[in-house]
């Protein structure tokens, strides 16, 4: 079984910056797809950002220039650095992997439990 632990989110003034970080554990052999949505009260999850395995990464317009998804695959790590943050940028922040399990080398999609993001204005 694979678990996804998110950390980094909290409360941030306008301007200021997070990092958000995903670990997975289990029967891991590696991460595919790594992604980071959110959703905020009253929206639907939206994606923000997202890496492939082979370094493709794609950004929500309103993130582009801001926020930074990388990875550390031997860690099985996932990480969202946002600057220059803004009120709207508030929300619930969820990780979403795509794994390769172990010795199956089946696919398996992944999602954590949400960290809580919120800037002040």
């Amino acid at each position: 079984q694979v678990q996804l632990v998110e950390s980094g989110g909290g409360l941030v003034q306008a301007g200021g910056s997070l990092r958000l970080s995903c670990a997975a554990s289990g029967s891991i052999r590696s991460i595919n797809v790594a992604a980071w949505y959110r959703q905020a009260p009253g929206n639907q999850r939206e994606l923000v950002a997202r890496a492939t395995r082979g370094g493709s990464t794609n950004y929500a317009d309103s993130v582009k220039g801001r926020f930074t998804i990388s990875r550390d695959d031997a860690k099985n790590t996932v990480y969202l650095q946002m600057n220059s943050l803004r009120p709207d940028d508030t929300a619930v922040y969820y990780c979403n992997t795509e794994v390769i399990l172990r010795p199956s080398l089946t696919y398996e999609n992944c999602w954590g439990q949400g960290t809580q993001v919120t800037v002040s204005s």
